[in-house]
Formats: structure tokens, C-alpha cells, sequence
């Protein structure tokens, strides 16, 4: 090495990290940053033999040389353009980050640097897929205000297999993903389905990465099964998410070679110098659920003054866990245990996770033990580690312990007599920990967990909730004093490892948190920096309250998650200064980290992890939360199945969660979330309020947030999307401060509104009450032609035929009050008028009305008068003709098609007018010729759609006729129209009508 580092000289003898790297290499070449600070002082594009010639790179070493850009290539420190030139990304203004995909086909970038997302259209992501790595130019702004960006080059292709659904169909054959997040459907190449069936489930190998022009290509590597096979949900999960679920061969060898109890040449001294002690005669027991199998804790506790000697032994995993052997590398890929329904995927192998690692009762086991002194306030007065073989008293649970609490002359305390002693003093001891978490201020948020119980299938047979006793807390609390004691331990001698960090509010959630809280009363105390304290007192003021629910969740969303980093931060929850996990080894690998610095500060040495600790902070944080999103996924899987036959049926339940596009419903006794859409909520538009996390209806005023009780029907189950949907029952839909029942009567999905304005710009009146003689809501009258033939049936909007009932009209007030015009105008209407009533909304466009007038003798001329259409009235006026014979016949057509009446002549008069009337809004055109002797009667026919009007018939005397009109027909303004006459012959005689303007 002396030998190579005297050839070093030049410009590459500059190199900050020079010695770094000839301690790792042999032949060490210029690092990466020395790499970049080079390319950034030059200034522009540089070709990689023009950069090689700059550093002075050996012949020899071009290989290695070229292996190093391509890595930074890969990492995106460098980037080469289309003329093969290494460029910086920063000099690019190109951001590098992961693509986070979505199931409607759009993505976003999550940058490097923190700063805020950008939108990645489906045309972007057609080139990539969820998870990838890559180089994206910001574009601007979208249509939304979101930054915008454009995939300049993938730096790394995150996913090369994926667990998918067959499908099949003229001999093509494509795999939809399992993980929503990637759109793309996968086309298999020939023969590449490995005999699999459409609808099995598959794990697909990608053979060919998707790009703008062309889809991914992959090939069958597994069939896992049929999609609803017993277990077939976890096989899934774990495909989905990337779980390590198969050890390698090395380590399932280990965990073979492992011894099954311990040795004598196991309690040598811990690194060749720290004793292990024995604590096989004290009374240490476990206290673990009913379903647990890996006990890695035991407690002890003992009256000592007036405060307690209380003992915490955790399972040696790090004796049987080497750094960087193969259960160790294993480890480290799974970062902890997954907790499945009626499955586990553990961190380590079941010789170990089960067996020597396991503290059963009654057998020897080596552990690592925290040994405190715990005053009478529940402080922590000192404490000490040291390495101990154990032997477990009893295997106890909590549902035993709190019995035994509970009943201390019960069964179960008689049965375990030898340990009940013990159980109280750590009771005892418990109370004195619950006053100091008190006093400290952590926060407690009472939570409900829910235990799913399975049939013989291997499916929910019910979902039943936790409930969390005393025995819980008390573990709970015993592990608490050992973590801070680890915590404090590796602070105190300077040594790193990761702590458990769990930072306060963002100045963004505490402002949201402070806004919503003032609205209903409250203030959080803290000012601009709340301590845990100040949370704990808000929550002890409100838990009376009805809205404790929703402002304990707003406060607990307002807290930032609890990750794994070097950089000890406190737990703000807790309110500690310094946490670490160290009390469960066997299932999560910062517990085996702590272990392992804990046991080199007591020999007086430093460990030293293969990779950095940030790196392990990292590592450990995203498989902690990999683990839970997986767990999720497999509880909703299991939840949709259970509710697949409940379809149709109704529960009530309180609503948890709200969103911009509706609301979420845990159901009571049932314990299964569901979506109810914001379509489903109402007739209204929905406005979504952030800060109080509310859907406020527009117009109604309807409000929904959290906590918020509802009665919901199952809409519809998804197996392949695991989600549920509901829709809401007996809500009545308000308007304004008003239940629809007062709203009405036909506007019940609409506000009211002023009648639509006429051609011309001035509203229309709305029609009276005495206007229409259909008074019943929703039915509808059709003017029926008045001929001989008989009746027939309209079809309305559903196209059913309707009955046709024959009403009488009510002659007019004008009629009554003259005889000589109420005994022709009510016989008439005997006779001639005809009425359908039609039950919902009619429909003329299936039945347009007919009308064909008889001629009579000296026939008063009657009035036809028809609803208006959207708010339009119609005016209709008689005038008598004297000696007119004139038969008419007025052909109303409904779809826009004009009415035209044609007139019959008669002596001394001249005739006949055409009237076109317009169905749909449009209003009608009436060409009239004056006659000599004759008034101008009007005749003016409106469009019908919900609600024709009845025909009336009155006999009028031209002296008499305005004030016939005044009663007879409806009042509305009528379009201004220049005079005009027209005659219309109907069943009694010839009826004028004033003329419409022209459209």
C-alpha cells in the first residue's frame, strides 16, 4: 500500500478523502466527492476521457474507473447527456427523487431535498413504475398549482418482480398488480404463463421495463393459487410489500446449529471480561398475551424501603446473533417481526425466535438484565446492566394477572400461589408509575384494539375489541423504566446507537390543532412550544365531553411519527428526554443494536455496526412501516371477506375519519370501516374544511364530521380493491333550517328559485292556485282530443302506460255570474273536457295531446288553455263570431314542433290564423287576420311537459268578453304582441287568439 500511495501525486493527492479510501481499497481511486468538486470547477460538460485525463487515471485503472461513474450514474450524483457527457443534475436544475405511483394512473416525485412534491401525468408515468428512482426537470405549474414535472432519465428500477391477477383473453394473456400504486398491466410473453389459469394469482419477473411507447413485459415465475384459497391474503401481503419471508440457506443452517438450551461454556464472561450473573432462584416471571410464543421479557419486583428493586430480564439474542452473520444479515433485511392473523413472519428463525431466545418457564435462559431502584413517587432512583442466566417461575397472561388481582382468594390465585406475592408488589409498584407518568405530563390516548376470531375455514367468524386491563399497563410501564434506563446509559458514556424519537407538533399542524380547538372553547397551553404536559392537561379537561372522541384524534394527528435515528431528539409523547427500545430483541432489530452497545460500554469497548447508523435508522423506520401497512392490508382483505354477505343490510356506526371526497364509518359491534362517497351524502355540494375536518353542504347547511353518528346501508364489497362502500339511511336532506318534508311539493332536490323571465327580460308570474284544477302533488293533466274515438293510454317518462280518468272542468267565475254564458260554457265542459292524470312525471314526448274541433251551429267559442313549461304561462281568450262555421284542427306537436291551427271559413268571415307554439321554452307565433264583426279572441297554446292544463269552454258576448277572460283563464303577464285576430275552430265554435311574437 506504502508503495501505491508514493504513485498518488498531482491533482489526485488533493483528494480530502484520500485516506478513507486507501483504507478501503488497495488501489484506492479518487472518491466521489473529490469527483464532483472537479466536474463542479470546471464548469460545463465533460466527456469521461477528457475527466480521466484530469485526474490522471493508470490505464489499469479505467475499468474500476468506469464501474465508479456508473454507480454515481445510478445514484444520480452525475448524469450523462445524449452527446455521452458527464453533467451535473444541480447545473441541470433536475431534481432526483422516488415516484410514488396512484391508482388512477397519475404519480408524483417525492424529492431528495425535502422540498414539496411534483405532479408526474399519466404520460410521464407510462415510463415508470411505483417506487422507481429518476431524474425529473420541474415544468411549472399545473392546472391545479401543482409543481409539474417531466422524467428526464430512470436512475433505478425499484421493482423486477411483482404479484399480480391472471387474465386471458384470445390468447393474450396480462397480469393486473396486486399494488394499486403500479396501473400498468403487465403483457406476459409467449408461453410465459407457466400453465396458470386466468384469475389465479401469480408472481410475474419483469423481462422488459415499461417506457412512453411501449408496456412492461414479464413472464410467470410462481402460481400461488386461486385469489379466495385460505391464506392466499398474506401470500399476497407479502409479495406486495417486499417482505422477507424465506431465510437463506446460511441462516436456517445457524439457526439448525444452534443449541436448544444453554451450555455451561455459555456463561463465560461477556467480551472476555464482564461476569454473568445468576438469577435462577429469583421468582422472574413472563406476562405476555394468550397467543404469544416468543416471551423475550420477564419482570421481578421486591419491596425495598419505601420504594421497590425492580428487575427487567430481556432474552440474550445478541449471544446467538453475531455481527454480520447470516441470521445478523437476515436481520437486518426484515428489520423486525410481522404479525399476520394466525401467522407470523419473525425476524429471526423459529430454533431461535421460539426456542433459546424464548424465556419459557422452567428452563435456564440467558438474558441481559436492567436492575433498578425505583423510589416510592415511581422515580427511578439508579440502575445497573449486566448479563445473567434466568430461569422462568411462570408463564403468566394478562387476562390471569388481573384476575388474580382482581380476586386475590379466586382459582387463579390459588393456582398460582408461588408467584402471587410477587404480582402484588408489582401491582403495588404500578401505582406508584401511573402518579409519576402524571406528573410528567405523557400523554395517554385511549385507544380501542380489535382481535379478529376465525371458523375452521380460516375466515372472520367475528371481530371483538381488546380490552386493555391493569396487567397490561403494568408491563407496559416495567418496559418504559428499562428503555429510559437504556436511553440514559448510552448518553451518559457517549456511545452511539439509534434511539426511539418522537418530535413534537410542526409549527403547521400546531397552528391547524390551536384553530380548530378555539372554535369549540379550548386552548392548548405551550404558547409556541407545547410540551407533552400541556396535551396530557387538554385531554383530562375534555374526556367528559360528548366530542372527546374527535378531539382526541385531532390532537393525536397533530404529532409527528415516532421513527429510529442516531440523533437522540426525546420522545414527546412520553415526555422523555432520551428512549430507546431495548426490551424486545427477538422481534425488532434496534433492541439487538441497543443490546450489543450496551454490552460494549460495559467491557469498556465501542460497537461499531457494518453500516452507518443512519443508514440503520433508515433501514429500521421503513420496515417498521412496511410491516404495518402490510398487516393493514391483510386485516381489510379479511374485513371485505367477512362483509361480503352482508350486502343490503344496515348498521349504525360513528363516523372516523373525514376527507375531500366523504366520509369514513366504523361500524358499532362490528368494527369494520367503510367509505361513504361524497355523492352519497346528499343532494348538495360538499365543501371539505382542513382544519375542523368537516364536509359542509352548500346549500343545506348539512354538516359531517367526526364522532358524528349515522345509519348506513353496505353499498357495495371489493375483494380485489379490499374496500367497502356504504350509503346512508334515513337521512333526510335539510333545506336551509327546514326537513324537505316542508319544502314543496316537486322541488325537493332543487332550492327554490323566482320564475324564469320571458323573452324580453320581465319575469313571468307564477300561476295561481285557482289556475289548475289538478291539486294533487305529481300528477299530471293532458288535454285529450275531443273526438269520438276512444281514450287511449299515455306512456310517461318510464315509458308505463298510465289510466286516463275524465274529470270535470270548473266553469269559470266570470260564467257563473252570467247565466247566459254558465250554461253553455258547463255543458260544454261536461261533455268535451277530458283529463289524464298521471301519477309521476308525465311524459308529452311519448303522448303529444291532440286536439280536433267540431263544428257546431252558432257556437260560443270556447277557451283552450294549456300549462306552461318551465314557469311560462298561457293566456287563452273566446270571443263569439257571429254565424262562423269553422272547423279546426289543432295539431299540438311537443318536441319543439309548432301548433297549427287551420280555420274553416264562414260567411262574413275572413280567416284563419296559424299559430306555431313552441314546446320547450320557445314562444309561440300567431298570424291573425282581422274579420269584420269579430272581437279578437285569443287562443294561445303552451308547451306541456309535467302538467297541461284542463280545456274550459265559455260563451262570451263581445261586450262582456275581457271580463269573461279576467276569470276564466290564468293570470299571467303575456308576451307583448302587435293586434292581431285569428280564428280557431273548436268543438263549439271559432275562438280568436292573440297573436305570439316571432322568434
Amino acid at each position: 500500500m506504502s508503495g501505491r500511495s508514493k504513485k498518488i501525486k498531482g491533482i489526485r493527492a488533493s483528494d480530502p478523502f484520500l485516506e478513507r479510501e486507501r483504507e478501503r481499497y488497495e488501489f484506492p481511486l479518487p472518491s466521489r466527492e473529490f469527483v464532483l468538486q472537479v466536474l463542479t470547477e470546471h464548469g460545463a460538460p465533460i466527456f469521461v476521457d477528457e475527466l480521466m485525463s484530469m485526474l490522471a487515471i493508470l490505464p489499469e485503472e479505467e475499468t474500476q474507473f468506469h464501474r465508479r461513474m456508473a454507480a454515481m450514474e445510478r445514484e444520480g450524483q452525475v448524469m450523462i447527456n445524449r452527446k455521452g457527457a458527464l453533467c451535473l443534475p444541480d447545473k441541470l436544475d433536475l431534481l432526483q427523487g422516488r415516484v410514488q405511483g396512484h391508482a388512477d394512473g397519475f404519480g408524483f416525485l417525492v424529492p431528495d431535498d425535502g422540498s414539496s412534491d411534483l405532479y408526474l401525468g399519466p404520460k410521464e408515468m407510462a415510463k415508470v413504475l411505483h417506487g422507481d428512482r429518476v431524474l425529473v426537470r420541474p415544468m411549472g405549474l399545473d392546472r391545479r398549482g401543482r409543481r409539474e414535472g417531466s422524467i428526464v432519465e430512470v436512475l433505478v428500477r425499484s421493482t423486477q418482480k411483482l404479484v399480480g391477477r391472471l387474465h386471458g383473453e384470445h390468447g393474450v394473456f396480462t397480469v393486473t398488480a396486486e399494488d394499486k400504486r403500479i396501473s400498468h398491466e403487465i403483457l406476459l410473453e409467449p408461453n410465459g404463463t407457466m400453465g396458470a389459469e386466468s384469475g389465479q394469482v401469480v408472481m410475474v419477473e419483469l423481462v422488459k421495463q415499461p417506457s412512453r411507447y411501449s408496456q412492461p413485459v414479464g413472464r410467470v415465475v410462481q402460481v400461488l393459487g386461486n385469489y379466495a384459497d385460505p391464506g392466499m391474503e398474506i401470500e399476497i401481503a407479502l409479495r406486495k410489500h417486499n417482505l422477507p419471508h424465506e431465510f437463506s440457506a446460511e441462516a436456517i443452517l445457524q439457526g439448525e446449529d444452534t443449541p436448544a438450551k444453554v451450555r455451561k461454556k455459555d456463561w463465560k464472561k461477556v467480551l472476555d471480561t464482564v461476569e454473568r450473573e445468576d438469577l435462577r432462584d429469583l421468582p422472574l416471571v413472563t406476562i405476555d398475551g394468550e397467543t404469544a410464543k416468543d416471551f423475550d421479557d420477564a419482570v421481578y419486583a421486591e419491596k425495598k424501603g419505601k420504594g421497590w428493586r425492580l428487575i427487567v430480564a430481556i432474552a440474550d439474542v445478541s449471544h446467538y446473533v453475531l455481527p454480520g452473520d447470516a441470521l445478523d444479515v437476515g436481520a437486518i433485511e426484515r428489520g423486525n417481526s410481522v404479525y399476520f392473523p394466525r401467522r407470523v413472519i419473525p425476524m429471526l428463525p423459529e430454533a431461535l425466535s421460539n426456542g433459546i431466545c424464548s424465556l419459557m418457564p422452567d428452563v435456564e435462559r440467558l438474558c441481559m438484565v436492567c436492575d433498578m431502584q425505583i423510589t416510592a413517587k415511581g422515580e427511578i432512583k439508579k440502575y445497573r446492566f449486566y448479563p445473567a442466566v434466568m430461569h422462568s417461575k411462570a408463564r403468566l397472561t394478562y387476562t390471569k394477572v388481573w384476575d388474580m388481582i382482581q380476586h386475590p382468594a379466586g382459582e387463579m390465585a390459588q393456582q398460582y400461589q408461588h408467584v402471587l406475592p410477587q404480582i402484588d408488589t408489582l401491582y403495588a409498584l404500578f401505582k406508584a408509575f401511573s402518579a409519576a407518568r402524571a406528573l410528567r405530563g405523557a400523554i395517554d390516548f385511549e385507544t380501542v384494539e380489535t382481535e379478529m376470531r376465525f371458523d375452521d375455514k380460516g375466515k372472520i367468524s367475528e371481530i371483538v375489541p381488546v380490552v386493555r386491563n391493569d396487567a397490561h399497563k403494568l408491563i407496559e410501564e416495567c418496559m418504559l423504566a428499562a428503555n429510559v434506563c437504556a436511553a440514559d446509559i448510552l448518553l451518559k458514556k457517549e456511545h452511539d446507537c439509534v434511539y426511539r424519537v418522537h418530535e413534537g407538533p410542526t409549527p403547521e399542524k400546531l397552528e391547524n390543532l390551536r384553530t380548530y380547538i378555539k372554535s369549540v372553547g379550548l386552548t392548548l397551553d405551550g404558547e409556541e412550544d407545547p410540551v407533552a404536559g400541556d396535551y396530557a392537561v387538554l385531554l383530562e379537561k375534555i374526556k367528559l365531553r360528548e366530542d372527546a372522541p374527535l378531539l382526541q384524534t385531532m390532537l393525536l394527528r397533530s404529532l409527528s411519527q415516532a421513527v429510529y435515528s442516531p440523533d437522540n431528539k426525546g420522545h414527546f409523547g412520553l415526555s422523555y428526554e432520551a428512549y430507546t427500545h431495548f426490551t424486545s430483541p427477538i422481534r425488532r432489530y434496534p433492541d439487538l443494536l441497543v443490546h450489543r452497545a450496551i454490552k460494549a460500554i460495559l467491557a469498556g469497548k465501542k460497537y461499531t455496526p457494518a453500516m452507518k447508523w443512519e443508514a440503520l435508522g433508515t433501514q429500521c423506520s421503513m420496515t417498521e412501516r412496511r410491516a404495518d401497512d402490510a398487516s393493514r392490508d391483510v386485516q381489510n382483505w379479511l374485513k371485505c371477506y367477512y362483509m361480503q354477505d352482508k350486502v343490503g343490510e344496515e348498521f349504525e356506526g360513528v363516523i372516523s375519519a373525514v376527507t375531500g371526497f366523504g366520509i369514513f364509518v366504523l361500524l358499532d359491534n362490528v368494527f369494520v370501516e367503510g367509505l361513504v362517497h361524497i355523492s352519497e351524502l346528499g343532494t348538495d355540494y360538499f365543501h371539505f374544511d382542513e382544519v375542523r375536518k368537516e364536509l359542509k353542504g352548500e346549500r343545506t347547511g348539512q354538516v359531517y364530521r367526526m364522532t358524528g353518528r349515522v345509519k348506513i346501508k353496505v353499498a357495495r364489497v371489493s375483494l380485489e380493491t379490499s374496500k367497502i362502500d356504504f350509503m346512508l339511511v334515513e337521512e333526510k336532506p335539510m333545506w336551509g333550517d327546514k326537513p324537505v318534508a316542508e319544502v314543496p311539493a316537486g322541488r325537493r332536490n332543487a332550492p327554490p328559485r323566482s320564475p324564469a323571465p320571458r323573452r324580453g327580460g320581465k319575469p313571468v308570474a307564477p300561476p295561481s292556485p285557482a289556475e289548475t284544477t289538478v291539486t294533487e302533488t305529481k300528477r299530471t293533466a293532458v288535454v285529450k282530443k275531443t273526438s269520438k274515438s276512444a281514450a287511449k293510454p299515455v306512456a310517461d317518462l318510464s315509458g308505463r302506460k298510465t289510466a286516463v280518468t275524465r274529470t270535470k272542468a270548473a266553469p269559470p267565475k266570470a260564467a257563473a255570474s252570467n247565466p247566459a254564458l254558465a250554461k253553455p260554457a258547463a255543458k260544454n265542459a261536461r261533455k268535451k273536457a277530458v283529463v289524464r292524470q298521471v301519477s309521476g312525471p308525465g311524459n308529452l314526448e311519448a303522448a303529444p295531446a291532440a286536439v280536433k274541433a267540431v263544428p257546431a251551429k252558432k257556437a260560443v267559442a270556447p277557451k283552450v288553455a294549456k300549462a306552461p313549461v318551465a314557469n311560462q304561462p298561457v293566456v287563452a281568450k273566446a270571443v263569439p263570431v257571429k254565424k262562423a262555421v269553422a272547423p279546426e284542427v289543432a295539431k299540438t306537436s311537443v318536441a319543439n314542433q309548432p301548433v297549427v291551427a287551420k280555420a274553416v271559413p264562414a260567411k262574413k268571415v275572413v280567416v284563419p290564423k296559424v299559430a306555431k307554439t313552441s314546446v320547450v321554452n320557445q314562444p309561440a307565433a300567431v298570424k291573425a287576420v282581422p274579420v269584420k264583426q269579430a272581437a279578437a279572441p285569443k287562443v294561445t297554446k303552451a308547451p306541456a311537459v309535467t302538467q297541461p292544463a284542463v280545456a274550459k269552454a265559455v260563451q262570451k258576448t263581445p261586450p262582456s268578453a275581457p271580463e269573461a277572460v279576467k276569470s276564466a283563464v290564468r293570470k299571467p303577464r303575456a308576451p307583448r304582441v302587435k293586434p292581431a285576430v285569428v280564428k280557431e275552430v273548436t268543438a263549439e265554435g271559432v275562438d280568436a287568439a292573440p297573436n305570439k311574437r316571432k322568434p
